[in-house]
């Protein structure tokens, strides 16, 4: 289905549950809304839950928050696309994106502070990722990020997995894990990467949201 609008009934979404993305006609409403969401620490494994489990449970992590991004985004007559940020002994980390002007930004979903929001100034996606390179980083203060992936339209995957499956859309992390991704740097210039200095470091340590004492930790305070 590449309906350039999409509607309560493409979706299988409730009035309620279609009504919360029809308000959020903005990136700023979006990005405003994913800030509010509390952080899914998966406390009981790994999750990629649906758009209608992260509304109803009111927490997300980044490739859920991302999900309900694009979904807004595509009711309001926008692609609904993702972007995979791989990083090497890290988490990935994975945005929605839209374009202003020609112009790529993304929605973010994210605990720390450095992976958050990016205004659509950047003329393509390298230049997008590439933002993300300083303050991608991981517990042992290395700059991480290695690759990035083409624009994934979810318009591709039956948005009975990932806009209403009350299983977890394992699907689109797969397929997304699957697209095709380009190195940002070579080893020459990864080699140059200076470590994160301890101001930094104590900086990035900052979260939006205390993670449970008993919550699985990851090696970044970002997803």
């Amino acid at each position: 289905m590449r309906k350039r609008r999409a509607t309560a009934r493409d979706l299988g979404l409730t009035k309620a549950e279609f009504a919360v993305l029809r308000r959020l006609s903005t990136p700023a409403k979006i990005q405003n809304f994913l800030f509010r969401l509390k952080q899914n620490f998966e406390p009981k494994g790994d999750t990629c839950r649906s758009v209608r489990t992260v509304l109803r449970e009111g927490n997300a992590h980044c490739i859920e928050g991302a999900m309900v991004a694009a979904a807004a985004l595509w009711v309001h007559a926008e692609p609904p696309l993702l972007f995979d940020l791989r990083a090497v002994k890290d988490s990935d980390h994975v945005v929605a994106l839209f374009r202003r002007r020609g112009h790529w930004g993304a929605l973010s979903k994210t605990n720390g502070p450095g992976l958050r929001y990016r205004d659509p100034v950047y003329r393509n996606l390298r230049e997008l990722a590439m933002s993300f390179v300083h303050e991608y980083a991981n517990k042992r203060d290395r700059k991480t990020l290695r690759e990035y992936s083409v624009a994934f339209d979810l318009r591709r995957i039956d948005p009975k997995i990932w806009v209403t499956g009350e299983k977890d859309a394992w699907e689109v992390g797969e397929q997304l894990d699957d697209a095709r991704h380009y190195r940002l740097m070579g080893r020459a210039q990864e080699k140059l990467l200076m470590r994160r200095d301890p101001y930094e470091s104590r900086v990035a340590g900052i979260t939006q949201y205390r993670r449970p004492r008993k919550s699985k930790r990851h090696d970044s305070t970002y997803t």
